[in-house]
């Protein structure tokens, strides 16, 4: 019978969405999601080794990325990691009105209820992260009619596909690893969204399109300061700028950077020790 290593990876502050996106680049056969680390899975024929996934994670330390992190591992029997990953995927009701489902879930809408479906692949989050959640929730109060949206790390794609079933006419999502866009385009497609929604592999200054009426960042601190002309720039005049993957104590810092491009913090919302910030 073929056999697995299972590598458990707690980080301190606990970023899922961002640390299994670089873990991604090892040869995995999935990660699982639990409330307080990730389930690393590989064929043990692969080789991958504790020290290969303790190196990547020693370089996030170094980059400011994550603070600390554990990491241990053993050996598992052949079995169906689908049906173990489908056992962890919720449906996550992030506000009376937003509630996000797997399309293997089943769910009873409660009048004016606007369901996402959002099947995450065991790399990315299904809203269950606190900053997700806050971002949603944000996205859901000030997204208007019409508004023309941008989504930078945009992962599922759930970000920019709840503001145009909220009203935005269109939203385009970028994120760097080609995961994200095989991903996002699913989602797209399984909430019939193609004419409205897209997903590119792209860092911003690769996008020409601009004049953003609404634009979601749920990245972290040094992405979001390395590319704050650029969001800037991407906005228009009157635009509003949605930030997360923060920290509470990374919040200044950030408020300092954008200050000094004439954005302003309008409203701030919390969760645990997790922070999300509308700018404009």
């Amino acid at each position: 019978m073929k056999k697995y290593t299972q590598f458990r990876v707690g980080t301190d502050p606990f970023n899922p969405e961002l640390v299994s996106g670089l873990l991604w680049q090892f040869d995995l056969d999935g990660i699982n999601e639990t409330d307080n680390s990730l389930l690393l899975f590989a064929d043990a024929s692969k080789g991958i080794s504790i020290d290969n996934i303790r190196g990547l994670l020693g370089k996030m330390v170094a980059e400011g990325l994550i603070l600390s992190f554990t990491i241990d591992q053993e050996t598992l029997e052949d079995k169906n990691w689908n049906e173990e990953y489908e056992k962890n995927v919720r449906v996550i009701e992030v506000s009376d009105r937003v509630v996000i489902k797997p399309s293997f879930k089943n769910y009873d809408a409660k009048q004016g209820q606007t369901i996402i479906t959002i099947d995450p692949k065991m790399s990315f989050g299904t809203g269950e992260h606190a900053t997700t959640k806050l971002v949603l929730r944000l996205i859901e109060k000030h997204v208007k009619a019409g508004d023309k949206v941008l989504d930078v790390g945009s992962g599922t794609g759930v970000l920019g596909i709840c503001a145009v079933m909220l009203g935005a006419s269109s939203s385009l999502g970028i994120d760097n690893d080609e995961w994200c866009l095989l991903n996002g385009t699913e989602n797209i497609k399984a909430n019939n969204l193609e004419q409205k929604s897209e997903v590119r592999q792209a860092e911003i200054t690769e996008i020409e399109e601009s004049s953003f009426d609404l634009i979601v960042a749920n990245i972290n601190k040094r992405i979001l300061l390395d590319i704050a002309p650029n969001l800037r720039e991407k906005l228009v005049p009157s635009g509003k700028l949605i930030l997360s993957g923060l920290l509470q104590t990374d919040k200044e810092d950030i408020l300092e950077k954008y200050a000094s491009l004439n954005l302003e913090l309008i409203e701030n919302l919390n969760m645990d020790e997790w922070c999300a910030l509308v700018l404009v």
